[in-house]
């Protein structure tokens, strides 16, 4: 019989007897017993700094590092002066093969009624140029990518801080009691680099950080009950843990953290049904299901996260991140053969999904974020590829109060350096909380005797860059 003085370790108890919970209510529990949950519902929504036109944010993440001159920058001079030397010195990463200047082969047209122009490889991004805000003066600090990734995901170069979904979700709370609040749709194929740093809550607490989901097969690993386990016997299990949690908590009223627990474990339970309801896309039209190339075997795994990740902001998920499997846009060699391939996969999903949120209305009130974590160089590495180049990139944004059909800022006739109305990585971030309804200087947390940011503007100096916004 149950004795509800017994209070065994509860981390022990729920991974040899009460498996399946999730990684989830692990996160939670591991934040509680390190003495870093925020309070009863660390997770309830939170009245914003001011009225923020956004709630939600998707972020397509091309890890590798985009070639904007072959994608989004045009350069006439650089076709012109193709095979030359560039007439500058340069910051390259791979010297021993540095090149020539290097044309795009591929050709750009404008696009729209905003006439932006983008490369062929664009189809269905140019059908949505008018909606969304195109970035084309980007900068970042470092050419490696682990470097640049950090900065990127948590506002500095350096490890253990938190992914900027994880300061959203620490500054907004959640919408839904059954689902994650900052939901990861991993590639099958592995993680990026960088794996789960990306979406880490580093010194916040872990209930802040990322959830991965799979898009095929089991959706969230030792979410579901065990074969051998029936439905009561789980039952029996959870109000089992719910028992020894109240019993604690009962000898130590007042407690916030364990209080918090027992809450999380119940999510767990919750998503056990929610999750793959979500996930179920044979729900969705046909018709949808093209929208995001789903038709086509080259776009359809990226086009079904797309598409979850549509559904997942429809129920309430507060924050969905999408990453490719290692670095594929770092195109060091072949660089045109693999921008085909890249574009191939990812153009009709990207752009499906922005259509898909305005004709739900739900584009208004989401941001979409295209980007990687640096750009490439303008001569070319070896015979066909192309270096790093932390000095330019570009991006694109649409919905959740961005400009649409707007083209931002500018490069140097090679595309090289950004030039005009430059964004750094600090005011990209401060911008977009300010879309969300949250202040960069006021959204802190106590870390090492001060507190922290995430654009850390007493040293960046960060700005919300109002010229993006409607």
């Amino acid at each position: 019989m149950f004795n509800a003085d017994y209070a065994p370790n509860r981390r022990a108890f729920l991974g040899h007897y009460a498996g399946g919970l999730g990684s989830l209510a692990l996160a939670h529990l591991a934040a509680a017993e390190e003495g870093r949950s925020t309070g009863q519902d660390s997770l309830a929504p939170i009245k914003t700094h001011h009225a923020g036109k956004a709630k939600a944010v998707i972020c397509l993440f091309q890890h590798g590092g985009p070639s904007q001159m072959d994608l989004f920058d045009p350069k006439p001079e650089l076709t012109k002066h193709h095979g030359k030397p560039h007439p500058s010195t340069l910051e390259v990463h791979f010297h021993t093969q540095q090149g020539k200047l290097l044309a795009s082969p591929f050709k750009f047209s404008k696009c729209g009624q905003s006439g932006a122009e983008l490369s062929e490889l664009l189809p269905a991004t140019s059908r949505i140029v008018d909606d969304i805000t195109l970035v084309r003066s980007m900068k970042t600090e470092s050419v490696d990518h682990e470097a640049a990734l950090r900065l990127i995901h948590s506002g500095k170069v350096f490890p253990g801080r938190p992914a900027w979904g994880s300061w959203v979700l620490y500054g907004l709370g959640s919408e839904r009691k059954e689902l994650p609040a900052y939901v990861v749709l991993s590639d099958p194929g592995g993680l990026p680099v960088e794996g789960t740093n990306n979406w880490s809550s580093g010194f916040l607490p872990a209930v802040y950080q990322g959830t991965p989901f799979r898009a095929t097969g089991t959706p969230v690993a030792h979410l579901a009950t065990p074969a051998d386990v029936s439905l009561a016997a789980r039952r029996h299990q959870l109000d089992l843990l719910n028992g020894l949690n109240s019993a604690h908590l009962r000898h130590h009223p007042g407690n916030a953290e364990l209080e918090a627990r027992l809450a999380h474990y119940e999510l767990a339970a919750k998503m056990q049904t929610s999750v793959p309801e979500v996930l179920d896309v044979s729900q969705e039209t046909e018709e949808t299901r093209k929208l995001y190339g789903i038709d086509n075997p080259k776009s359809a795994e990226y086009g079904k996260r797309c598409l979850l990740a549509r559904r997942l902001v429809e129920r309430g998920v507060r924050f969905v991140q999408i990453f490719l499997s290692g670095q594929p846009w770092d195109t060091h060699s072949r660089n045109a053969e693999n921008l085909r391939n890249l574009c191939g996969m990812t153009d009709q999903p990207a752009a499906g999904l922005v259509q898909d949120l305005k004709r739900r209305g739900l584009l208004d009130s989401t941001i979409v974020m295209w980007t990687g974590e640096f750009g490439r160089l303008p001569i070319s590495q070896g015979a066909d590829g192309r270096d790093h180049n932390r000095h330019a990139f570009s991006l694109w944004l649409a919905g959740g109060g961005f400009k649409r059909g707007y083209v931002h800022g500018a490069t140097d006739d090679f595309g090289y350096q950004s030039t005009e109305k430059v964004v750094r990585v600090p005011d990209l971030h401060a911008t977009l909380l300010h879309a969300l309804g949250l202040d960069h200087t006021r959204l802190t947390f106590p870390h090492e005797g001060r507190n922290d940011t995430l654009t850390d503007d007493l040293v960046t100096r960060a700005k919300v860059m109002q010229e993006l916004m409607a």
